[in-house]
């Protein structure tokens, strides 16, 4: 199963763990300091919350972090590199690294107004963010 996956920067994190339990009618699969996320059913959605400690207490936050897709395994992460390079868009790939609380392998793209996207699998849970 492949899902988008949307991160969002928040002022909150408290209160918009709050919101979006209530929004999608479940619990985030995985908190720690800092950091949320929710697998999301239906729709098919990872949701990502990372608290932006400098936009605490403004009441400002919801800024896009990054887009991505999550799929199941590596070599899907090969195909869609291959795929994506193919297209001629340039793509920077990681491999076995440690972000948002799991080791990943991914591939990064960019859109025209530079909108980072990642296709990446989880290989296993990880005890700190790294680049979160």
């Amino acid at each position: 199963m492949s899902r988008v996956q949307l991160a969002l920067n928040v002022s909150d994190l408290k209160g918009a763990i709050a919101f979006y339990s209530r929004l999608f009618g479940t619990e985030p699969a995985k908190r720690r300091p800092g950091y949320a996320n929710f697998a999301v059913a239906e729709p098919p959605l990872k949701l990502v919350l990372l608290e932006d400690t400098q936009a605490r207490g403004t009441g400002v936050g919801g800024a896009l972090n990054h887009l991505g897709v999550e799929v199941e395994t590596t070599d899907l992460v090969t195909a869609a590199t291959e795929r994506l390079a193919g297209e001629g868009l340039d793509t920077a790939t990681q491999e076995n690294t440690t972000c948002c609380y799991a080791v990943q392998d991914k591939v990064w793209v960019h859109d025209p107004d530079e909108v980072p996207w990642e296709v990446y699998a989880v290989l296993a849970d990880a005890e700190r963010a790294a680049c979160c």
